[in-house]
């Protein structure tokens, strides 16, 4: 432990700070009871989807209460980012403004051997013969953000375009995209005429023959929401996963949750989805406390949805960072869109795979060329 009495007093001043964070986090992820709960939870997720799932509780839980005291319109921002990012954007945070509490992640510089084996370097110094240098994820630390309406400038922020839907429509190029990436998985995608042919569903995924069936006689959005769900299954789950069957209603519920979450990334409204009681699917995890299986779950739902999504070429809604925002920048984010499910204050799933893509559940390995691309910034003020 560092003898450094400045390390010791900053140690001393953020435990409690993280203590704090960490158990509203908890107090967050138990509140969500219903399954209308866990909609608007994700609906959030999907609106800031640059941020960990936990840190959207974070956001959301601080976000209701502005919104209750009359500081915000919605509840919820149009933007968050730190104070410096707002004046690398021309903006400033207005005076007496308080700001929301995150979790950011912390690095440090390891010096990695062929075999895999790593050691922590200490400041300046330089791996040796044989070993490359990579940054790691080693911890969180407090950060703090502010809504973009806590800010003021002499331009208003930009409006990027955002989907603009009536009712039943499915937003553009959404069904397209999710067919080729369905057949990019060497599935193939079928029309049936009615449920009766796939026993009463909406759609369905078989592998073996590898396809997929979704039902013809429904409207457009009905039909773009069960391919949605299909794709989830198909990235997410597979047959030959034991804990498939053991876990089939949960199973059915991250196919459900990431389309819900695909959909509200595309403007959609998904209050109409039904999704169990949390506090009941949580509970049938054996051996997972519940809380850390609904954070495992919607940890679980993001990274699938994020990677449904990186692979579309579709006008979504804004991601949570302001127009204009360098996320390269030295100074950029306190959040990191690929940050494990330990930044989210639970530890990674046991119960099956995480799915590849972002927000993987496993330390990430940083190349040292890189590492301008791990956004740090502390408190802005």
């Amino acid at each position: 432990m560092s003898t450094n009495p400045a390390t010791r007093q900053a140690n001393a001043e953020r435990d409690p700070k993280l203590d704090a964070l960490h158990e509203a986090l908890t107090d967050a992820v138990q509140a969500l009871v219903s399954g209308q709960d866990w909609q608007r939870a994700m609906t959030f997720a999907a609106r800031f989807r640059r941020y960990s799932f936990g840190n959207c509780l974070l956001l959301a839980v601080q976000s209701q209460a502005a919104y209750e005291k009359g500081l915000l319109p919605a509840p919820y921002p149009r933007y968050v980012a730190g104070y410096r990012q707002w004046q690398s954007l021309g903006r400033q945070v207005i005076r007496g403004s308080r700001a929301f509490q995150i979790l950011a992640p912390t690095t440090a510089r390891f010096a990695v051997t062929d075999d895999g084996s790593a050691r922590r370097l200490g400041k300046g110094e330089r791996a040796e013969a044989g070993e490359t240098v990579a940054t790691r994820l080693v911890g969180v630390r407090p950060a703090h953000v502010f809504p973009a309406e806590f800010t003021e400038g002499s331009e208003p922020l930009p409006e990027p375009p955002a989907p603009k839907l009536l009712r039943g429509e499915a937003p553009p190029g959404l069904w397209d995209g999710l067919a080729a990436l369905i057949r990019q998985r060497g599935f193939t995608l079928d029309d049936v005429s009615t449920a009766a042919q796939i026993g009463g569903a909406n759609g369905v995924t078989m592998w073996g023959p590898d396809q997929i069936l979704v039902r013809a006689d429904m409207d457009p959005l009905a039909r773009v929401k069960t391919l949605a769900h299909e794709t989830g299954h198909l990235v997410a789950h597979t047959p030959g996963d034991p804990d498939v069957p053991a876990h089939r209603g949960i199973v059915e519920i991250e196919a459900e949750s990431v389309a819900a979450f695909v959909l509200a990334a595309h403007g959609v409204d998904s209050a109409d989805y039904t999704v169990p009681y949390v506090s009941t699917w949580a509970s049938r995890v054996k051996g997972v406390d519940p809380v850390a299986a609904v954070q495992q779950t919607a940890t679980r739902v993001r990274t699938i949805a994020l990677t449904i999504l990186d692979g579309l070429d579709t006008t979504m809604v804004p991601d949570g960072d302001p127009p204009g925002l360098d996320r390269a920048a030295r100074n950029g984010s306190p959040d990191q869109t690929r940050a494990p499910a330990a930044i989210d204050g639970a530890a990674p799933s046991n119960r099956r795979p995480a799915a590849t893509g972002r927000g993987a559940a496993r330390l990430p390995v940083i190349p040292e060329s890189a590492g301008a691309a791990v956004p740090i910034e502390g408190p802005g003020r």
